[in-house]
């Protein structure tokens, strides 16, 4: 989707005694289509259609990539430059409509602009294994270079709204099969290949058809209109908060029913708007977010190289052991499982056979790969393998005696350069290391539940951690697909310890008059995938609890304490597990409104002495909003302050995949930034006055709000509002 600096990039052109001449461009490590990139490449254009001695053209990458797509970091022309390169003329008129036909030589990544430049082609030539798309949707715009238009009158409507809306690329042998790519050849073989249909087109297929006038592919009118209508109505589902899958949508509208200039110049329009919409900068924040994750100061700026991880044993085959497990299979790791006894040790190797087949029954892995997989894990009940393992992740109970023996354990069993994991979410893993001599080793490897699905991985360093264990960890986590985000010590770390006001908050308002089910919805609407309670249902009010119990000991100034939890607890109710919780659920795990649960919340209330407060039954929405996600925020300012993470943005990167928080609002930092630290400061400070400690404003958020600060910006830096 585009490059992550600004080189300037360009691209270079040879002419063959074949009269093709090959354009390559050259900007790794993608290849983005930067701005000096577009005008070389027009440049080179112009000379090859001027000269006598070439027939045709073929453009591709250098370096095994034909190109990443638009380079981002370039939204909008230059300053003092008109927009001439993102205008129809530029792939129109200067490469379709030319009098000498272009082939476009596809290896790795076409994606975005392009795949736009490769459509705009006579032809694409790919291998098997190049990666075809148009991701723009990810970042809040539309295809701006005539992907709307180009795409469906090559694969079809139905097809080419899945790529787009999806965001989800396909291989070259696909592209073939869907008609984008006209033939599939071995790497060593695509410029050969490519030349030889460029001159075949030049020669012999006069005249060539544009992809932009192509009609075949394009269902019934009829048809098309209802698949249009279709998809809109799923997006309106789907994503009712924001507007470019709809944009897209309507540009390729445009250009079915009233031809594909005026779709194109529509989509022109709309890319245009887009870029300088809120949910486009925010996604585009969050893109830049994830690959900054991994650079952490003082670690991974030491020139350490990685060790190599073959062998991982995983303590505990419980649904997150096993998750864990799964996901090491996934990415070919080795792994050894350890259960306390046979009964357990087959329930973990039974969860991590059936998340293995239910990827197979999806299409994902053959059932020979599933069963070599499975070969790849051997269950234990003791540690008498463990001197051959490379790291061991313990994924025990969150019990600190029982996690300080298991670490005392492997302390005696493993060598001496194992890493020692622990994925615990709340404990101190100081308090788990201290009665063992190799603290360096000791580290945190936090993932979120179901593991083998969720995207984030949390490492977690101690002052005694090596900064070759992280390195090491960091490795690993990319090579499982995972997005690493490497955070300080402290109860909770990051994730869990922001978000504790967040169910906190809910409770708090139940408590005192706020209807349960129109508080999640509330919360829903804003775009996370559930409200707070109906989180506490899934995750379970035994973790709940647990976790609870940890925050109230470290920081029991602004822990809310409600005793709703407990009184369900005292009627078998334990969320989901146990099909009653705040939610009744049915035999297909459907949440329902449950009306005893005014019961235990009237209870509760006589329990603490709380009375309703009539200011908040009848609470607006944003109001809920706030008391739900500004607790939250100033739990990350206090995290940003203490320097348990490196910058605001990985704060953003940790809420968003950790917890669901909507990436199209940028991450919690990028929210609150977007609506400013004085006033985010002076509510709380309001709720403080009225209700405590729980709302008081930490002293980094009034000293940034004292300034107009943004609370991402580092100290000293700019005051500077979104």
């Amino acid at each position: 989707m585009g490059s992550e600096g600004r080189a300037k990039g360009t691209t270079a052109m040879e002419v063959g005694d074949d009269g093709v001449a090959v354009i390559t461009i050259v900007n790794p490590p993608v290849n983005a289509l930067s701005y000096d990139v577009i005008f070389s490449l027009v440049d080179n254009y112009n000379q090859a259609l001027g000269r006598d001695d070439v027939k045709a053209i073929v453009v591709t990458g250098r370096n095994g990539k034909f190109c990443g797509g638009f380079d981002i970091t370039a939204f909008g022309a230059p300053k003092g430059q008109k927009d001439d390169s993102r205008s129809v003329d530029f792939l129109t008129e200067i490469i379709e409509a030319a009098k000498k036909p272009s082939v476009a030589a596809i290896d790795g990544l076409a994606l975005g602009g392009g795949l736009e430049l490769a459509m705009a082609c006579h032809a694409r030539i790919s291998t098997a294994t190049a990666q075809l798309g148009l991701p723009e949707l990810q970042l809040g715009i539309i295809p701006g270079l005539g992907g709307t238009q180009r795409l469906p009158r090559l694969v079809g409507i139905t097809k080419s709204l899945e790529m787009m809306l999806t965001s989800k690329p396909i291989s070259g042998e696909q592209g073939s099969n869907y008609g984008l790519v006209d033939a599939v050849v071995l790497k060593d073989r695509l410029l050969e290949t490519a030349r030889r249909w460029a001159i075949d087109i030049s020669e012999y297929r006069k005249p060539w058809i544009a992809s932009l006038y192509r009609t075949d592919k394009l269902e019934p009118l009829g048809e098309a209109k209802e698949i249009i209508q279709f998809a809109r109505s799923q997006v309106l589902k789907q994503a009712p908060n924001v507007k470019h899958p709809r944009v897209c949508i309507d540009a390729v509208e445009e250009g079915i029913i009233s031809g594909p200039r005026a779709g194109y110049l529509k989509e022109a329009k709309g890319a245009r708007e887009l870029q300088q919409t809120l949910t486009s900068k925010s996604l585009v924040h969050f893109f830049f977010a994830q690959r900054g994750a991994s650079k952490v100061p003082g670690i991974t700026d030491r020139g350490l190289t990685p060790r190599s991880i073959h062998m991982v044993a995983v303590l505990g085959g419980g649904l997150m052991g096993s998750g864990i497990a799964t996901a090491l299979l996934l990415k070919n790791y080795t792994v050894i499982l350890k259960e306390v006894n046979q009964n357990y040790l087959q329930g973990g190797i039974s969860r991590i056979r059936a998340n293995l087949e239910s990827n197979a029954k999806k299409g994902r892995m053959t059932l020979t790969k599933l069963e070599k997989m499975i070969s790849s894990l051997k269950g234990v009940l003791d540690y008498d393998s463990f001197k051959d393992v490379d790291m061991v992740i313990e994924a025990a109970i969150e019990d600190v005696s029982l996690k300080q023996q298991i670490f005392a354990d492997l302390e005696k069993h493993c060598h001496p350069r194992c890493i020692l994991a622990s994925n615990t979410s709340t404990i101190d893993l100081n308090i788990i290391g201290e009665k063992i001599r190799c603290r360096d080793r000791v580290v945190g490897a936090h993932f979120f539940s179901p593991a083998h699905v969720m995207p984030l991985l949390e490492i977690v360093h101690t002052q005694h951690t090596s900064p070759q264990v992280v390195v090491d960890l960091l490795d690993v986590g990319k090579k499982m697909g995972k997005t690493p985000v490497v955070v300080g010590n402290c109860t909770g770390f990051a994730v869990n310890r922001i978000f504790f006001p967040y169910t906190q908050g809910a409770l708090f308002l139940v408590e005192r008059g706020v209807d349960a089910y129109r508080l999640d919805k509330v919360i829903a609407k804003f775009g996370m995938p559930m409200g707070p309670l109906r989180l506490l249902d899934l995750v379970g009010f035994g973790v709940s609890v647990a976790t609870g119990l940890q925050f109230i000991e470290k920081f029991p100034e602004r822990t809310y304490r409600s005793m709703i939890i407990p009184i369900l607890q005292e009627d078998k109710r334990n969320g989901e597990s146990t099909k009653r919780g705040f939610y009744m659920y049915d035999e297909k795990r459907r949440a329902n409104a449950d009306p005893e649960l005014q019961k235990y919340i009237e209870k509760a209330r006589n329990v603490s002495s709380i009375s309703i407060d009539s200011k908040l039954t009848s609470l607006p929405e944003k109001d809920i909003l706030e008391m739900i996600f500004f607790p939250v925020v100033n739990e990350a300012c206090r995290v940003l302050a203490e320097g348990i993470v490196a910058k605001a943005a990985d704060l953003d990167v940790a809420s968003i995949m950790g917890m669901g928080f909507p990436p199209y609002r940028g991450g919690i930092m990028f929210w609150a930034d977007s609506l400013g630290s004085k006033y985010i400061c002076s509510r709380l400070a309001e709720w403080s006055k009225a209700y405590g400690g729980f709302f008081r404003p930490c002293a980094y958020l009034v000293e940034r709000a004292s300034k107009g600060a943004l609370l991402s910006a580092p100290v000293g830096g700019s005051t500077a509002r979104l």
